[in-house]
């Protein structure tokens, strides 16, 4: 029953959080370091801080996947599932340093996320659950 619901109303309401905090975390961090730098002689990121990343991005996958199950518009699907392996793959980046990336290469991805959530939580439902059809 809760599958059910969190599929049918509520995967997009979540995945806009997710993505949005996502989005918070990213803008808050350098802040949040700034200060403590300059209060401390050896700043060190604590564990924790680093796992919200991984937290918010299983929770973003799950909501992508059922959010993507259940859309009308073929390219909804598609879009979501780009924001959600571009920012994974920023994290991950972050993570272990493939590449060097700016800081800012999260929003996008995050931003777009949001709006896709919301976008297909207001214009992509189906009106009848049985209805299977996917359409452009």
């Amino acid at each position: 029953m809760f599958v059910n619901s969190f599929r049918q109303n509520n995967s997009d309401t979540f995945g806009a959080l997710a993505s949005g905090l996502c989005l918070l975390h990213c803008i808050i961090t350098p802040f949040i370091f700034i200060v403590q730098s300059s209060t401390a002689d050896h700043v060190e990121v604590p564990v924790w801080w680093g796992t919200i990343d991984v937290i918010l991005i299983i929770i973003s996958f799950i909501a992508v996947y059922w959010s993507a199950k259940n859309t009308t518009k073929l390219w909804v699907k598609f879009g979501l599932w780009l924001c959600w392996a571009l920012m994974s793959f920023v994290i991950l980046n972050e993570k272990i340093g493939l590449l060097e990336l700016s800081e800012s290469s999260i929003y996008a991805p995050a931003i777009g996320l949001i709006s896709l959530h919301i976008y297909n939580r207001k214009y992509c439902k189906c009106k009848d659950s049985n209805l299977k059809s996917i359409t452009n």
